[in-house]
């Protein structure tokens, strides 16, 4: 949200970057679709979201949560998810659940900044930002989730800030690191019982 030439953040902000989220549940759908043997529908990005949040320890209650989705000009679709235009139907929306109001924008670099460099800048921007205090970040390991340590370190003033992904960080007392495939699983309406 930008007011008056500034952007405004919520209490907390999940991060994604939307072409890791997708690679991921594209990925686990195929594999355990294969696995249980029967074929997987689009994963169900508010249930997702939701998991996210209490993946971060983000209670029940009135909330709100601020979702920023990065993506790539060359890629404005998560195909993984349902809703998953990011320009038409998850830009300047919102929707409720027992967690509170879920908040979506989606933004792409310029043509000056690539993913990366607008995610990590992005990071650093939220971070900054003395009305954050609950950060969950969702970065793509295989490109860059190893310069977050780093920019993290130096933030302060935040009541948590939570990670996910597939593969640990190497420890840090800057984040607590989540995994993220609890999160998709739940989204794709996998059972306990069918793994």
């Amino acid at each position: 949200m930008i007011i008056n030439n500034e952007i405004k953040f919520a209490e907390k902000v999940v991060l994604i970057d939307a072409a890791y989220i997708n690679k991921v549940t594209a990925d686990l759908s195929h594999h355990f679709g294969s696995m249980i043997g029967r074929e997987l529908p689009k994963a169900d990005l508010p249930i997702f979201l939701e998991c996210v949040a209490m993946d971060a320890a983000i209670q029940p209650g009135d909330n709100v949560l601020q979702v920023l989705f990065v993506y790539d000009k060359a890629q404005p679709r998560m195909d993984a998810f349902v809703p998953g235009d990011l320009k038409k139907e998850l830009n300047d929306v919102a929707f409720k659940s027992q967690l509170g109001e879920f908040q979506l924008n989606a933004f792409e670099p310029s043509d000056m900044a690539n993913r990366e460099d607008f995610f990590l800048e992005s990071v650093k921007l939220v971070a900054d930002a003395k009305e954050v205090k609950h950060l969950v970040i969702i970065p793509s390991e295989t490109e860059y989730a190893d310069k977050l340590p780093e920019i993290l370190e130096k933030v302060d003033g935040k009541d948590s800030i939570h990670v996910l992904g597939m593969n640990p960080l190497p420890e840090s007392k800057a984040f607590q690191w989540e995994m993220l495939g609890y999160a998709v699983l739940q989204a794709l309406g996998i059972r306990a019982d069918e793994i």
